[in-house]
Protein backbone atom coordinates (compact mmCIF):
# COMPACT_ATOMS: atom_id res chain seq x y z
CA UNK A 1 0.00 0.00 0.00
CA UNK A 2 1.27 3.50 -0.70
CA UNK A 3 2.19 5.74 2.21
CA UNK A 4 1.91 9.50 2.40
CA UNK A 5 4.10 11.99 4.20
CA UNK A 6 1.93 15.02 4.89
CA UNK A 7 3.43 18.24 6.14
CA UNK A 8 2.04 21.67 6.88
CA UNK A 9 4.87 24.20 6.75
CA UNK A 10 5.52 27.82 7.68
CA UNK A 11 8.75 29.20 6.21
CA UNK A 12 10.91 30.95 8.80
CA UNK A 13 13.95 31.85 6.67
CA UNK A 14 13.66 32.38 2.91
CA UNK A 15 17.41 31.89 2.38
CA UNK A 16 17.77 28.68 4.38
CA UNK A 17 14.62 27.07 2.97
CA UNK A 18 16.42 26.51 -0.35
CA UNK A 19 19.14 24.49 1.40
CA UNK A 20 16.48 22.35 3.06
CA UNK A 21 14.29 21.92 -0.05
CA UNK A 22 17.13 20.92 -2.36
CA UNK A 23 18.40 18.24 0.01
CA UNK A 24 14.93 17.01 0.95
CA UNK A 25 13.83 16.72 -2.70
CA UNK A 26 16.94 14.74 -3.67
CA UNK A 27 16.47 12.37 -0.74
CA UNK A 28 12.78 11.88 -1.49
CA UNK A 29 13.55 10.92 -5.08
CA UNK A 30 16.32 8.53 -4.01
CA UNK A 31 13.92 6.62 -1.73
CA UNK A 32 11.16 6.29 -4.32
CA UNK A 33 9.00 9.20 -3.21
CA UNK A 34 7.24 11.71 -5.39
CA UNK A 35 5.59 15.02 -4.63
CA UNK A 36 1.82 15.12 -5.03
CA UNK A 37 1.35 18.58 -3.48
CA UNK A 38 4.12 21.10 -3.01
CA UNK A 39 3.08 24.53 -1.77
CA UNK A 40 0.27 24.97 -4.26
CA UNK A 41 -2.87 27.04 -3.76
CA UNK A 42 -5.03 25.99 -0.81
CA UNK A 43 -8.77 26.59 -0.62
CA UNK A 44 -10.19 26.45 2.89
CA UNK A 45 -13.62 24.79 2.74
CA UNK A 46 -14.35 24.16 6.43
CA UNK A 47 -12.80 25.10 9.76
CA UNK A 48 -9.87 27.39 10.43
CA UNK A 49 -6.21 27.28 9.52
CA UNK A 50 -3.08 29.40 9.51
CA UNK A 51 -2.97 30.94 6.02
CA UNK A 52 0.81 31.32 6.23
CA UNK A 53 1.27 27.53 6.23
CA UNK A 54 1.73 25.52 3.04
CA UNK A 55 0.93 21.86 2.38
CA UNK A 56 3.39 19.29 1.11
CA UNK A 57 2.26 15.74 0.36
CA UNK A 58 4.74 13.08 -0.76
CA UNK A 59 3.79 9.56 -1.83
CA UNK A 60 6.11 6.61 -1.14
CA UNK A 61 5.60 3.03 -2.35
CA UNK A 62 4.87 1.88 1.22
CA UNK A 63 5.24 2.84 4.87
CA UNK A 64 8.57 1.01 5.20
CA UNK A 65 10.06 3.13 2.40
CA UNK A 66 8.71 6.35 3.96
CA UNK A 67 10.31 5.44 7.28
CA UNK A 68 13.56 4.46 5.57
CA UNK A 69 13.65 7.86 3.83
CA UNK A 70 12.97 9.75 7.07
CA UNK A 71 15.82 7.97 8.87
CA UNK A 72 18.24 8.15 5.94
CA UNK A 73 21.59 9.95 5.98
CA UNK A 74 20.48 11.87 2.88
CA UNK A 75 17.46 13.33 4.66
CA UNK A 76 19.56 13.95 7.79
CA UNK A 77 21.54 16.42 5.67
CA UNK A 78 18.29 18.33 4.99
CA UNK A 79 17.29 18.22 8.64
CA UNK A 80 20.41 20.20 9.52
CA UNK A 81 18.57 23.23 8.08
CA UNK A 82 15.03 22.33 9.12
CA UNK A 83 14.60 24.09 12.49
CA UNK A 84 16.06 27.38 11.28
CA UNK A 85 14.33 27.23 7.88
CA UNK A 86 10.79 26.14 8.70
CA UNK A 87 8.21 25.25 11.30
CA UNK A 88 6.03 22.27 10.48
CA UNK A 89 3.80 19.40 11.40
CA UNK A 90 4.66 16.06 9.82
CA UNK A 91 2.57 12.90 9.70
CA UNK A 92 2.83 9.57 7.93
CA UNK A 93 -0.44 8.07 6.69
CA UNK A 94 -0.97 4.69 5.12
CA UNK A 95 -2.95 4.69 1.90
CA UNK A 96 -5.60 2.23 0.85
CA UNK A 97 -4.87 -0.78 -1.30
CA UNK A 98 -6.50 -1.43 -4.65
CA UNK A 99 -9.85 -3.16 -4.72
Amino acid sequence: MPAYVISEVRILDEDLIHNYRDRAAASIEKYGGRYLVRSGAVELVEGERDRDRQFIIVEFPDMAKAREWYRSPEYAAALEFRYAALDRTLVFAEGVGEG
